[in-house]
């Protein structure tokens, strides 16, 4: 397995941003570019993008005319635009590339793996970073990391390419016991915190005091453990309060994405979150009332955009 120097960043909303300028910083301005269409480029390069701040000093690329494949790609869209970055950059993954996502849920990888193969797949998971953007602006004072591995059994060589790699640019990650598991968890998380805070229209502080808000997180959460036990992942009240002990840790006027996105009447990562919990309850025959009531909500707001 090749050394990784080069990367390429499909997405720059908050997490691309902050991934692009820790990576930037860390393996230099040449070796990392923002892909993006032409249109999107040229916007990028005239109007700039800011972080906490600071005009980003990135390197933007047209996708389109770039040739030489990266050592490393980085998704970094949200879901609904997965296919379309796939599209974009089909052509830019070589037989030495490695393919990780940045993005929510539990499908990314498996939609990778179908357009790039698996084999090119590091399995990841973006975790306990607080950022807000508005418009070409983001503010974020708690940069997180990404959460690594492999399936069981499968081969770790890209892992430990990537790994070496992040290590040599004092990039922030953590290896999880078992990255599938520690998926599941996350989604737990997302399940609970993103959509009770877009519903109840609140940021992270509405969900760390008593009330409406939080029973529904917490709520949405232990639905996702009984789903996830259903499906033979062992997740666990434990799970529950942790993530509660992570999101009580982060600045009360932070807000998740999906908050963010009711704000700015976007479409919603919903069908990630509840809608997956309820397709796989149905499946089960298992009763998930807070969900099947945060995805009508949030059906409800989106609707009305």
């Amino acid at each position: 397995m090749k050394e990784i120097q080069t990367v390429g960043i499909v997405g720059l909303g908050a997490l691309g941003i902050i991934f692009a300028h820790q990576l930037t910083r860390g393996a230099g301005y040449e070796n990392v570019k923002i892909l993006a269409d032409a249109d999107r480029t040229a916007r990028y390069k005239k109007e700039g993008v800011f972080l906490n701040g600071e005009r980003c000093a990135f390197h933007y690329a047209d996708a389109a005319a770039e040739s030489e494949p990266p050592d490393l790609l980085l998704f970094s869209v949200k879901f609904n635009a997965l296919e379309a970055g796939i599209s974009e950059c089909r052509h830019l993954v070589g037989p030495d590339t490695t393919v990780i996502s940045a993005l929510n849920g539990i499908s990314s990888e498996q939609t990778l793996a179908d357009a790039f193969g698996k084999e090119k797949i590091v399995w990841c998971i973006a975790q306990k970073m607080s950022a807000v953007k508005d418009g070409n602006r983001v503010v974020c004072p708690v940069f997180g990391e990404l959460a690594l591995g492999v399936p069981s059994r499968g081969n770790d060589r890209r892992l430990r390419a990537l790994t070496s790699f992040f290590d040599r640019i004092k990039f922030p990650y953590s290896l999880p016991e078992d990255i599938q598991v520690h998926m599941w968890s996350k989604l737990l998380c997302n399940t609970g915190c993103n959509q009770a805070s877009m519903v109840f229209q609140c940021g992270y502080s509405g969900l760390q005091v008593p009330g409406p808000a939080r029973d529904a997180m917490l709520g949405a959460m232990r639905e996702v453990v009984q789903v996830a036990n259903a499906e033979g992942v062992p997740l666990s009240e434990q799970d529950v309060a942790e993530w509660d002990s992570i999101i009580q840790a982060l600045p009360g006027d932070g807000e998740p994405s999906m908050r963010q996105d009711g704000k700015a009447h976007r479409k919603s990562e919903v069908e990630l979150f509840s809608g997956t919990i309820r397709r796989l309850a149905a499946k089960h025959a298992i009763a998930v009332p807070v969900n099947d009531w945060l995805y009508r909500q949030v059906q409800e707001m989106e609707s009305t955009y």
